[in-house]
């Protein structure tokens, strides 16, 4: 009960602070294929932000995938996390010969979950508009050949929450939804993620300002 208040609270927080307004390609198919949201990562608001902006249905069957290292510290981030938005932790450490870090990932996809995945794995504090792409989408496309991707670019949320505010700036977001499209399994990795990089520096390029 009181995560499922906590829940209401966020969402209806987030879209007030920041202003969030979702556009581009909105019609989201309702099977049982799952889908893989992917998008650019400057902020620890950023998962909050697309969640939130996802239909009440899509939503329920849409967990995002968030760091381990960073959720799992406290009791109240690991309730938050779990409890509030049934997220995925992941692994940042590296793949070791006895842990597979997508394991969970994967499990999710096998129930039919839907995902939301930062393939840059660390939020991007740089000035270049991406960080190169880790190869965990390419791996989650060859275990899930049917995987919807769906690309997403979130603008402006680096600075309605800049690092080092603790609070955030009232600042329009916007969040621009690409078309969904499956990637082919006999792509190379290489071009599996120059493709996706395209795809969301593409939507950057017609997010209304």
């Amino acid at each position: 009960m009181f995560a499922h208040l906590l829940r209401f609270i966020l969402i209806g927080l987030a879209k007030f602070i920041t202003g969030a307004r979702a556009v581009g390609n909105l019609e989201f198919e309702q099977d049982a294929s799952p889908a893989l949201y992917f998008a650019n990562h400057t902020s620890h608001g950023d998962f909050v932000l697309l969640w939130a902006s996802l239909p009440a249905d899509v939503r329920k069957k849409t967990r995002p995938v968030a760091g381990a290292d960073y959720w799992d510290k406290t009791p109240l981030r690991r309730f938050i996390i779990h409890q509030v938005f049934n997220g995925v932790l992941v692994s940042r450490e590296g793949c070791q010969p006895t842990n597979n870090p997508l394991e969970p990932l994967l499990k999710a996809l096998d129930q039919g979950d839907s995902l939301i995945f930062f393939p840059e794995g660390t939020r991007n504090l740089s000035d270049e508009l991406l960080l190169p792409f880790k190869s965990g989408l390419y791996h989650l496309i060859k275990h899930h050949p049917s995987l919807k991707l769906q690309p997403v670019w979130i603008s402006n949320l680096n600075r309605a929450m800049p690092k080092g505010y603790p609070l955030p700036l009232p600042l329009l977001c916007t969040l621009n939804f690409g078309p969904q499209y499956c990637a082919s399994s006999q792509v190379s990795k290489n071009d599996t993620l120059h493709l996706a990089s395209s795809e969301l520096l593409s939507l950057k390029q017609d997010t209304p300002v």
